[in-house]
């Protein structure tokens, strides 16, 4: 396979505030070491890594430091990282809207950008001019284009205001036909950043869709920017990880973004102990101990909402009952709204306590955890020989963390539950 993309060593630094070096002086000394004796530019030789979060200490400041790494042909690699690790500026870079300031980037074939809402777009053109604008700017001819004008006018839904200036456009209009445009015009290299979120979910949907057809049916590259992992994981066969402007990581697609989301999720626990708690209403007689929550085997207080997980609760017996006991359970979000009930009698399931037994642990688990992603609280009560002895309500917080629970790429973050579904 061949190499499509290949970044070496590249390096791009902001001066942040003013653009010129301040003084007239050192702006000749710049154009003097760079152009006549070609030295490196003693202006770019300080800098400090780009951390949104702290207050700088340097004038300039590394937007991305040393990237270096290569996509073969057809390949479609996932960048992910947080906002302002660099991302967006990799793919100016790549783009050729800006110019990296140390290291080369080598691109082999044309490349399809769709970089922000409106790119490209001249405002006052229609949607149809525009379209043989980005073919010509492309280096396709009109005929060329004109083969592909009614599957881009198809494709982006924009039929009836394809002859209206573009600036009359919303921005989800304006992102279909973008897009569109962007993955039509036959790019050998299509590369997109987070604008397909501002698209509404049917579109997206296309959008990735097209995505695959474009790097699996036609063997083109793709470069994806988002921060819907859903969209990377069910996309993406690899990912780049980028953090204050450095190339954290390259890897597996699942392992990257498993990985990444641990990185980003406050520190949640994945046991608890209510051995001791006295928030509880009823006689205490039985008692909820220790609460796990696993998710698709793992211990680590998060939850993937379209994989399995494991709540294992212990029951403590301190008075040495004798008996039969019921567990149930309820979710609520952190605000307390009530989410759903669970419970050992949905299943007829009754357990014995006996005396001796100092506590006994029983387990439910759940073939999926459909809900948004969002953190929640568990409450519990227990019933022993039918009645309620213990109930305990608005602990054990855990976090449900976003997975392609739909199978298709696309997030849905509305109300609390997710519903599997299956249209005709």
């Amino acid at each position: 396979m061949s190499i499509a993309i290949e970044f070496n060593n590249v390096s791009k630094q902001y001066r942040l505030g003013l653009v010129s070096t301040k003084t007239l002086s050192h702006d000749i000394d710049r154009w003097w070491k760079v152009n006549v004796m070609h030295k490196e530019d003693p202006y770019l030789k300080v800098g400090s890594v780009n951390d949104r979060s702290t207050k700088a200490d340097s004038e300039y400041v590394w937007a991305l430091k040393n990237i270096d790494f290569k996509v073969e042909q057809g390949d479609v690699v996932g960048i992910i990282g947080k906002n302002g690790a660099g991302k967006s500026t990799l793919l100016k870079l790549l783009s050729k809207v800006t110019a990296p300031t140390t290291g080369t980037i080598r691109a082999k074939g044309r490349i399809g950008s769709l970089l922000e809402v409106g790119t490209g777009f001249h405002p006052e053109m229609t949607g149809r001019e525009n379209i043989f604008m980005n073919g010509a700017i492309l280096g396709m001819t009109k005929q060329e284009i004109q083969k592909k004008l009614d599957e881009i006018i198809d494709f982006s839904g924009c039929e009836r205001y394809i002859d209206t200036p573009v600036k009359r456009y919303s921005s989800g209009m304006m992102v279909r036909l973008g897009f569109a445009v962007a993955a039509h015009l036959d790019p050998e290299i299509l590369v997109v950043d987070e604008v397909l979120a501002v698209g509404d979910a049917e579109f997206q949907k296309k959008a990735i869709g097209k995505m695959k057809d474009v790097s699996r049916g036609e063997g083109r590259t793709v470069l994806f920017v988002s921060h819907n992992m859903p969209a990377i994981k069910n996309l993406c066969n690899n990912c780049v990880w980028i953090d204050r402007g450095l190339v954290l990581k390259r890897d597996d697609t699942e392992a990257i973004v498993q990985e990444y989301l641990a990185d980003c999720i406050p520190e949640v626990v994945d046991s608890f102990d209510l051995t001791d708690s006295q928030n509880f209403t009823g006689t205490g007689e039985l008692r909820i101990g220790h609460v796990d929550i696993h998710s698709d085997g793992e211990m680590n207080g998060r939850v993937m909402n379209s994989k399995k997980a494991l709540l294992t609760v212990e029951i403590r017996n301190p008075y040495h009952l004798n008996g039969a006991v019921e567990l149930a359970g309820r979710f609520r979000t952190m605000d307390n709204q009530y989410v759903c009930y669970f419970g050992s009698r949905l299943k007829e399931k009754i357990y014995h306590i006996r005396p001796e037994d100092e506590s006994i642990k029983v387990s439910v688990e759940f073939e999926s955890l459909p809900l948004v992603a969002n953190r929640y609280t568990l409450g519990f009560e227990i019933k022993f020989n039918g009645e309620i002895i213990y109930y305990i309500d608005r602990v054990a917080p855990f976090q449900v963390i976003d997975d392609d629970f739909f199978s298709c790429g696309i997030i849905d973050r509305n109300g609390v539950m997710l519903v599997k579904q299956d249209w005709k």
